[in-house]
């Protein structure tokens, strides 16, 4: 039976059912097992884990591995890459990944070029020197939307691995897998978590040789994550569906609410019709997420102090909760300078969508 992956978020990963079975995995609490078996160490293996990677692998379309972070898996996913090796990365994307890849250049470790991930002819061309290419679709935090099945078809047949960091679209909205990706990556610390309280990485692939190498990374360099963030992250990847169903309407809405606005000069949604990735999303995305970022004319000053008057959104950076956050992403030192001084995150939780437009619009007015 072919099941929905709003069916398989809550169903996979369950233990098997039989009299007095519980109906979901617990932690279990072990540094260490009994000989003989396949674990053998803490280190090597969890329930948690097993049951969280069982259920992202099932939703991706692959094997799964849980981190300690998003980095976490990040790290070890870049260090497939040979000595000397060349990764071609967006111009715009998570900072800590670009941040990884920079420092990793600067020790001489490999190179990296930077391209408009949106722009599919500068990307085929500059993969074609490449052993990785690191796609982030919709981008962090300009929004932009990349052709993976082109893209990904370049760098494959360019002999690259094609790594899609799928965080804002979560598997129930994008499949990198069955677009052509080699690996999938996340910060489960976001929409798969869902609740603010757990620090976690993923890496997905249906390649067993890459399954096995970034498991020895993982392994090796002991970036594991521990049994009570697994549980948690599992418990809150139960509520996924309803919580980016809930979370994606109030985006489109307040991206529409956005665009009226006199004060704000530019919504960056894919949702939008007037968007430049819209139609591209529309393909290869079941929905638009619940990411969009928002410009007020070049006044940084008036983004921040926009950010500093809300009483309903939180002020933060992270993304994917139940609860509404925002922030000038220009205010971190490690984001690019290509990114807006005044461009707002909206990451859109789940509350009543006029409470989150009144506070919007409010510190809209306030913001001058």
């Amino acid at each position: 039976m072919t099941l929905d992956p709003s069916t398989v978020v809550v169903h996979a990963g369950r233990p098997e059912r039989v009299p007095n079975a519980p109906v979901g995995e617990s932690p279990v609490f072990s540094s260490t097992y009994v000989a003989d078996g396949d674990r053998g160490y803490g280190r090597f293996g969890n329930d948690a884990w097993s049951a969280l990677e069982v259920t992202l692998g099932e939703l991706e379309g692959g094997r799964g591995l849980t981190f300690a972070s998003g980095m976490a898996a990040a790290a070890a996913i870049v260090d497939l890459v040979p000595v000397g090796g060349r990764v071609v990365a967006p111009q715009h994307a998570y900072s800590g990944v670009l941040a990884l890849l920079d420092q990793q250049a600067e020790q001489g470790r490999l190179t990296v070029t930077r391209v408009d991930v949106a722009d599919s002819e500068t990307v085929i061309q500059a993969v074609e020197e490449g052993d990785m290419l690191w796609i982030e679709s919709p981008t962090n935090p300009a929004m932009e939307v990349a052709d993976i099945p082109v893209i990904a078809a370049a760098g494959r047949a360019a002999g690259a691995v094609v790594v899609v960091d799928n965080t804002f679209a979560t598997p129930l909205l994008q499949q990198p897998l069955q677009l052509g990706a080699d690996i999938v990556m996340h910060s489960a610390t976001k929409f798969i978590s869902g609740h603010s309280d757990v620090v976690l990485g993923a890496a997905i692939t249906a390649d067993d040789a890459l399954y096995e190498a970034i498991d020895l990374r993982r392994r090796s360099l002991g970036a594991i994550p521990g049994p009570m963030e697994a549980w948690l992250a599992l418990r809150g990847l139960r509520t996924l569906a309803l919580r980016l169903e809930r979370a994606q309407s109030n985006s489109a809405f307040l991206a529409e609410k956005l665009q009226q606005h006199p004060r704000v000069s530019r919504v960056r949604y894919p949702g939008l019709e007037d968007d430049p990735g819209h139609e591209r999303a529309a393909k290869q995305m079941s929905g638009f997420g619940a990411i969009l970022s928002f410009e007020l004319g070049g006044d940084a000053a008036a983004a921040q102090k926009l950010c500093e008057s809300t009483k309903l959104w939180v002020h933060a950076t992270s993304l994917g909760g139940v609860e509404s956050m925002l922030e000038r992403r220009r205010r971190w030192a490690l984001e690019v300078p290509t990114i807006p001084d005044d461009l707002i995150r909206l990451a859109v939780g789940i509350e009543h969508p006029d409470d989150l437009w009144a506070d919007l619009e409010q510190a809209l007015n306030t913001a001058t």
